[in-house]
């Protein structure tokens, strides 16, 4: 078990309640991650705001999902590459694509690699990129928007990831399928 309640409709502070019944609602249940965020209602509903303006952007919900999975792995988020496995399989993404982010390895598709690519950069550089990382972005095809779209997934998987690491998140029943593991050390650098 985690460190952090896991809320429900009914212990959750007030600020947090109807936010969860509205995950509920959407999900049909409410994942471990979200039962945690709500003993903090800033926290579990800026999460829900930024997490439904980041599905609203012009990446798709295939790219957005290969964006919060390669955050999720370049931080060794064990629940949120579970959760973000499964869900860019379920958005569309190619197996190949999800277990490439998984292990480390290369995605086949060059525009989905350099989202990737990009992602992970950001997140290793903590935003300070190098010349030319932007560049080569945006020669793959993507535009300056998409560049400040991935920065919104990455903040968004930021405070989660952080989260889950703090709080020990325990991994939900529907995601255990997609359970991950990895020694860092065993992951390529793709």
């Amino acid at each position: 078990m985690g460190r952090f309640t896991l809320h429900t409709e009914d212990t959750a502070p007030e600020g947090s309640k109807e936010t969860l019944r509205a995950i509920k609602d959407r999900y049909g249940f409410v994942p471990n991650l979200m039962r945690e965020l709500a003993g903090a209602p800033a926290a579990l509903n800026g999460y829900v705001a930024v997490s439904e303006h980041f599905e609203n952007s012009s990446l798709s919900p295939a790219e957005q999902q290969l964006v919060l999975l390669s955050v999720a792995v370049e931080n060794r988020c064990h629940y949120c590459v579970a959760v973000h496995s499964a869900g860019a399989l379920r958005a569309g993404a190619q197996q190949q694509a999800v277990d490439a982010v998984r292990d480390g390895d290369r995605i086949q598709d060059e525009h989905l690699q350099a989202l990737r690519a990009f992602t992970q950069t950001v997140v290793r550089q903590r935003g300070w990129l190098d010349d030319g990382v932007v560049d080569a972005f945006l020669e793959a095809g993507f535009e300056n928007r998409q560049v400040l779209e991935v920065l919104t997934g990455v903040m968004l998987k930021t405070l989660s990831n952080y989260t889950n690491h703090v709080a020990e998140t325990p991994l939900d029943d529907a995601f255990a399928d997609h359970a991950w593991d990895r020694d860092p050390a065993k992951l390529h650098t793709a």
